[in-house]
């Protein structure tokens, strides 16, 4: 009797053990596969981005959660009306949000009005940007000839917004990605968000 016993109990610890054994061993399989799926789509495909500040304003609020799309300047470029995540070209460590407006080439003329002109690179064709999004305009006067390789910026709050009309335009190399989900608060969630494309 009491040898029946006896192998029971090891018989049950036995089966105990393979079965935790079985358990780590499947939470260790998932835990591979998360990376192997997880890491490269978050530092080669997409990343996190929170906005801070107000230079957005109304487009994107301060705290508004995204996530940025990087792959699709790896195997094309930016657009005009985009609104892209790149390094601050005076401290790289840093990362602004903000709208595409010059392309390269491309001469950009803001008015005494804030109204925004656009010359393309063989000085035959020009017009005036259609800027539905702008809430907060402001006063300004420059011109800017753009290299082959960079993107004027600005932001949507141009009352509020610290870009390419005071430190200049962007190199290509420099931007990260574009805004491809807005997920907080939710209320606010839309694919593309603030995207505009001009007719």
């Amino acid at each position: 009797m009491n040898e029946d016993l006896t192998k029971v109990v090891v018989e049950t610890i036995a089966k105990k053990r393979n079965s935790f054994g079985r358990e780590v061993l499947e939470t260790l399989r998932f835990i591979a596969i998360a990376l192997v799926v997880v890491i490269p789509i978050r530092y080669f495909v997409a990343q996190p981005f929170i906005v801070s500040g107000a230079s957005m304003d109304p487009t994107f609020t301060n705290g508004q959660y995204l996530i940025i799309d990087e792959l699709s300047y790896k195997i094309g470029e930016p657009s005009r009306g985009d609104i892209v995540v790149f390094k601050y070209p005076n401290d790289t460590s840093k990362y602004f949000i903000k709208r595409v407006i010059g392309l390269p080439g491309e001469t950009i003329d803001v008015n005494q009005s804030g109204q925004v002109s656009i010359k393309s690179s063989d000085g035959k064709n020009a017009f005036i940007l259609e800027e539905p999004y702008i809430e907060y305009p402001k006063n300004d006067s420059i011109e800017r000839t753009l290299a082959k390789d960079e993107y004027f910026v600005m932001g949507d709050n141009r009352a509020g917004s610290f870009d390419s009309r005071i430190w200049g335009p962007v190199p290509r190399n420099l931007i990260i990605g574009k805004a491809f989900l807005r997920l907080f608060p939710i209320s606010t969630l839309s694919i593309f968000p603030g995207q505009f494309r001009q007719k």
